[in-house]
């Protein structure tokens, strides 16, 4: 049986259609070994058992259900002894459960106890003998044991970060909620009992967020970012700086009201080491530097001009990292400093050209590493790089010190694997870290289709090639993407980052909704699904996932007419997709008890936003064929009264123009108030002036086709359709033209 139901769990992880995949599950099979409670996680080893069908992020390595506990009379917590970040995970634990309308309480009177242990006391040391559970070398750092007996489970673990991760799981197994919202009317909660053993697979488990190309988050949003992450089991939150810290000695390239300050900074510090995680600043330092080089105080250190790569050999180079990574080891006390170096794509086409024409490029690349390496090596710092450069001179690589840690990254699905993105490194005895992506960037709607599949592939990979660490990645190039949107691609990054092996994406799919927005109907879920579907859709016609690019561009214009070729035969496939996802949020939020909800009204705006990027082409090429055909009709007896009724239809009372110009206000008004929930106003404006110039098109175009009308009225002729800024459209059969 046991082999059967392994097998059963690998065919399903190589399902990669969701409608196929939902027929399996529902099948006798599936049934069967599910009311057993015998699914096993695929792809890990044997001591990675999941005997439960328990909706958990990440899925603890063994875990087995005991009896499942109501909170009708309450929950209480407790953590023996004086540890401060002990009794802080008890608080924060109690918080949690108040904010979802349980009857939470600090101390031991709940008639359903929880009690944080630490390994080594003499009532920790009792339970686990009692209940023959070992506590292996390998959990000692983070790792920790769940035990339930009768109404009381514990929480064992050697560090109070573990304990802490274990508080985590623990809130997990709390299903239900007060809908009422008040704990006084008595929740409908329910602690599910287990015995779990659970640690880490990846010591280092970590989020980039790009500060540096637009949004920029408020320090609560930061905060809030820093508080979720850590109760999945992350413990490293890197903000990216490109310009948007501002240094002290260094104020020039910092935005005003843009950039975090050193107070920021020192409460960021404080807020994320009450939940064990690390703030690891990335400061680009070679590449990706334009928004300093274009003042003309720093023109000179640039390889181009005013360009984006700090030239090698110019002598004020190192004494600028020096002066920002001097600040920033004063701000940050983590053990880490991220300097970038990558991309540096204008290296040898200005200063370094006659050095990298006498040596190469990758020589002059790894010089000037190794040469901010010893500019940094009096602060004491473990030194992050990326690996995109460097990797391309695998001996050179082999120069580098040993003590610096590649991380590698790379951001498209690879079904052949990752390799030869680490080998590089790891042929030269460096640590690597693995660094996949969300694939958030330049989209409407994240492609989680891409980014779960990478994710799964490189850490997996990762994992097997020795990599001690994980840092998933947001971006925003050009400075449209929300994070809120990006929690799903996000959370899956710390599941694989944690749990051994290939982390099952169906069990992520399914355990999402419930796990993240308290949803007990699963229609989250399903939204994300049709979202994905909708991407998808797109894919399959040639047009790469819902883009940025699509929502603005012009339907009329020459690419816009190339882009509705593949589009238009797919476009009401990927809105019926999108505005079920509308629809099944709608259902969940109306069964109560969500959470998260701007990260839910993120998603929404994803969909509207989708859908009418559908509708803008599908309007835009029935306007083009309805004035087409009251051209043809102007001059026919029987077509020319139906000229007026076709203008009104492009441009009057829910005319089509005033649809565009109202598709783009809405979303405009969504997209804004999304910003200012996780963002300071900093750099908004650049995106609101591009919806005013969207609803400016389509108000032109609607006050031309009144004219137009007005024309028609007065004169009963028409102007041609190339006139007015439309695409040819092919006669109609039986017009008068034919």
């Amino acid at each position: 049986m046991a082999k059967m139901v392994c097998m059963y769990s690998r065919i399903v992880e190589k399902i990669s259609s969701r409608s196929l995949l939902r027929r399996v599950l529902c099948s006798p099979l599936a049934c069967l070994l599910l009311s057993c409670g015998c699914i096993f996680s695929p792809n890990v080893s044997n001591a990675q058992v999941a005997s439960s069908s328990l909706a958990l992020v990440p899925m603890p390595r063994e875990i087995h259900e005991r009896a499942l506990l109501p909170l009708d009379r309450g929950i209480s917590i407790s953590a023996p002894g004086h540890d401060k970040e002990d009794k802080f995970a008890a608080s924060d634990f109690v918080e949690t459960l108040k904010k979802r309308g349980i009857d939470a309480r600090a101390g031991d009177k709940g008639k359903v106890k929880i009690v944080l242990l630490r390994l080594g006391t003499k009532k920790a040391d009792e339970i686990l003998a009692r209940g023959h559970v070992n506590f292996d070398a390998a959990m000692h750092d983070e790792g920790y044991v769940l035990l339930s007996e009768g109404n009381t489970t514990y929480d064992i673990a050697a560090t109070s970060a573990g304990l802490y991760y274990g508080a985590q799981t623990i809130k997990q197994l709390v299903v239900g909620s007060n809908g009422s919202g008040s704990a006084s009317h008595g929740p409908n909660a329910v602690l599910h009992g287990v015995l779990v053993r659970d640690w880490p697979a990846m010591k280092y488990r970590g989020l980039d967020d790009d500060l540096s190309r637009g949004p920029v988050p408020t320090l609560e949003f930061q905060k809030h970012q820093v508080r979720v992450l850590s109760e999945y089991k992350v413990n490293i939150y890197s903000p990216y700086f490109e310009n948007t810290l501002a240094y002290v000695n260094n104020p020039l390239a910092a935005p005003p009201g843009g950039a975090m300050t050193r107070d920021d900074v020192a409460a960021l510090v404080r807020y994320a080491q009450q939940h064990h995680v690390t703030i690891v600043p990335e400061q680009e330092a070679f590449g990706h530097l334009h928004h300093t080089l274009m003042f003309d105080t720093y023109s000179q250190l640039a390889e181009t001009a005013h360009g984006s790569v700090l030239a090698p050999g110019q002598p004020g180079s190192l004494p600028l990292i020096q002066q920002w990574f001097t600040e920033i080891a004063s701000m940050f006390p983590g053990p880490f400093i991220h300097v970038g170096a990558d991309e540096t794509f204008d290296l040898g086409k200005g200063q370094t050209k006659a050095r990298v024409d006498q040596v190469g490029l990758g020589a002059v690349y790894i010089e000037f590493l190794k040469q901010i390496y010893n500019t940094l090596a009096p602060l004491h710092k473990k030194l992050l790089f990326w690996g995109d450069v460097a990797m391309n001179d695998p001996e050179l690589v082999k120069t580098l010190p040993k003590d610096m840690t590649a991380i590698a990254w790379e951001y498209g699905p690879h079904p052949e694997g990752y390799d030869k993105w680490l080998l590089p490194f790891v042929n030269a005895g460096m640590e690597t870290w693995v660094s996949p992506g969300v694939n958030n960037w330049r989209l409407v709607y994240p492609d989680f289709n891409a980014s779960l599949d990478n994710i799964q592939r490189f850490v997996s990979d990762g994992q097997r090639l020795g990599s001690t660490g994980e840092l998933n990645t947001v971006w925003n190039d050009m400075g449209e993407g929300l994070f809120n949107m990006d929690w799903y691609g996000v959370l899956y990054g710390a599941a694989a980052g944690w749990q051994l092996g290939s982390s099952s994406i169906p069990q992520f799919e399914n355990s999402y909704g419930q796990v993240f927005h308290g949803d007990a109907t699963g229609k989250i879920n399903q939204a994300q699904m049709e979202l994905m579907v909708a991407q998808t859709t797109l894919k399959n016609a040639g047009l790469g996932a819902a883009s940025d690019r699509l929502f603005w561009l012009d339907p009329w214009s020459a690419e816009g007419q190339q882009i509705s070729a593949k589009l238009l035969p797919v476009v009401q496939t990927m809105r019926v997709h999108a505005e079920n996802a509308i629809v099944l949020l709608d259902q969940a939020r109306a069964a109560g008890g969500l959470r998260e909800h701007d990260a839910l009204d993120a998603m929404e705006m994803g969909a509207r936003r989708m859908d009418f990027l559908g509708y803008k082409f599908e309007a835009a090429q029935e306007m083009a064929g309805e004035y087409t055909r009251a051209y043809q009709e102007q001059n026919d007896p029987k077509g020319k009264h139906d000229v007026a009724r076709e203008l009104w239809t492009i441009s009057g009372a829910n005319g089509q123009c005033q649809d565009l110009r109202d598709g783009y206000g809405l979303t405009r008004d969504l997209y804004r108030a999304a910003w200012l929930r996780e963002n300071r106003p900093y750099w908004l404006d650049n995106v609101m002036a591009q919806y005013e110039l969207a609803m400016q098109l389509w108000i032109q175009r609607g006050i031309h086709f009144d004219a137009v009308k007005d024309q028609w009225s007065d004169t009963h002729t028409l102007p041609k359709p190339e006139e007015l800024g439309l695409p040819p459209i092919a006669p109609q059969p039986g017009s008068a033209a034919d």
